[in-house]
């Protein structure tokens, strides 16, 4: 694995041996960053706080961090992962502009210092986290009416999301698929929403 464009273009991730979890493919993250730098869904790197969610060894929060980001959270519950993340993290010379959460989303206690303008999502294929993990985004502040979220899944998997999340675009790289959405309520409507559940 290796950075494919930006600042620290070309720069090899490491990851844990022996380590069973799929990262996202090169290819796919630079058809990813394509799609998010050509302006279609606005630009939610360049200046932006970004978290990656279920972010391994963070090549996809590194990549956006490596295109312009102001601010990249990582959120990871593996400690192997999180080991492999820090080692890159050093390796980037980006321990300024980064913060590893380091535990589960679905028990996340923590709040954003504000929205995130972009939520990269890679949860294990099949597992039916990507709802749930949402839902505790944006419970605790890190998701607004604003927020671009991309969420990689299995090509032929039903992904189940919030429902107050509509679909704007998919992309077939493979075996993944990446699944584009923006929140479909204003803040405080969201807000109730979720609280009624």
């Amino acid at each position: 694995m290796r950075i494919v464009a930006g600042k620290h273009r070309g720069t090899k991730l490491v990851a844990p041996e022996n380590w069973t979890t799929r990262p996202t493919a090169d290819r796919t993250r630079e058809s990813l960053f394509g799609i998010l730098s050509g302006g279609k869904h606005g630009d939610p790197v360049t200046d932006g706080l970004v978290v990656d969610v279920f972010a391994g060894t963070g090549a996809l929060g590194l990549e956006a961090l490596s295109r312009g980001a102001a601010e990249v959270f990582f959120i990871e519950s593996d400690r192997e992962a999180v080991t492999a993340l820090q080692k890159n993290i050093i390796r980037l010379r980006a321990g300024g502009d980064v913060t590893v959460i380091e535990g589960d989303v679905l028990n996340l206690h923590r709040t954003s210092p504000r929205p995130v303008t972009l939520v990269l999502m890679d949860p294990p294929y099949r597992s039916g986290f990507a709802a749930p993990a949402l839902d505790k985004l944006h419970e605790r502040g890190w998701i607004d009416g604003n927020t671009l979220i991309v969420v990689e899944c299995e090509k032929g998997e039903e992904l189940e999301v919030p429902e107050w999340l509509e679909e704007i675009e998919a992309r077939t790289y493979g075996r993944a698929r990446l699944n584009f959405f923006r929140p479909n309520f204003s803040v405080d409507a969201g807000k109730e929403k979720l609280g009624e559940a």
